[in-house]
């Protein structure tokens, strides 16, 4: 899917900054939760949601932490490095998710903002204002920005995706030993050819989103074939 006309793609932020962070804390603001999310766009699978909490009166943290980019621009054995480093630096560290019957039932956005929603819940000590991709959580209490790749522009965003895509990868590789052949541990539920074939050759299973166009509609042809039949 292409970037959004009125959004600059990552490369255009650079390195993530704390830019952001530090004019919530000239707010007053203390502890800052940055959020984000993954497998919004998945055919497959749970949509996942971390929150980190950074030391930001840390005159090293973005040293610590200078490797830190939107998890998108990380292959996967750094993502999983630096998964460790920012959960060592972090304050407090939340992940939530949302189950395919959830994204069924309620829809992606709804159900992303619960997995956010779960995330924040899971952090340790207090939250006093959120920095989040893209997303509003209207039913969360607590002040909150939502910005454009707020993922590539803030640092704790970043850190935050990083835990997500791990957490939940890790979570795919998982459900590929329960559901052999689909080839959920290379494309972690999202539209490869490989998992369009795989889905002609086998058919969705539990863990696809039977909303989602590609399992819909080929169900609904396969119906329509056996009342043809």
């Amino acid at each position: 899917m292409p970037d959004r006309p009125d959004v600059k793609p990552a490369s255009f932020w650079g390195k993530p900054s704390l830019k952001e962070e530090r004019g919530l804390l000239a707010c007053g603001y203390r502890r800052i939760a940055g959020l984000d999310e993954v497998g919004r766009g998945a055919w497959a699978g749970p949509v996942y949601a971390a929150a980190v909490v950074l030391p930001l009166e840390r005159s090293d943290l973005l040293h610590l932490l200078a490797a830190v980019r939107d998890s998108k621009q990380l292959p996967p054995r750094q993502r999983e490095t630096l998964s460790q480093v920012v959960r060592e630096v972090a304050l407090a560290v939340g992940v939530g998710w949302a189950e395919v019957e959830e994204i069924d039932d309620m829809g992606i956005l709804p159900a992303t903002r619960l997995a956010m929603a779960r995330a924040v819940h899971q952090l340790l000590g207090p939250v006093d204002a959120l920095l989040i991709d893209y997303v509003s959580l209207p039913d969360v209490s607590l002040p909150q920005r939502s910005l454009p790749r707020a993922d590539a522009r803030c640092l704790s965003v970043a850190a935050a995706s990083i835990i997500a895509k791990v957490e939940r990868d890790r979570r795919m590789v998982e459900m590929d030993q329960e559901y052999p052949g689909y080839g959920f541990a290379s494309h972690k539920g999202y539209g490869t050819p490989q998992h369009r074939q795989a889905l002609q050759r086998l058919g969705p299973s539990p863990l696809h989103r039977q909303t989602w166009r590609p399992i819909a509609c080929r169900e609904a042809r396969n119906k329509t074939e056996d009342v043809g039949a």
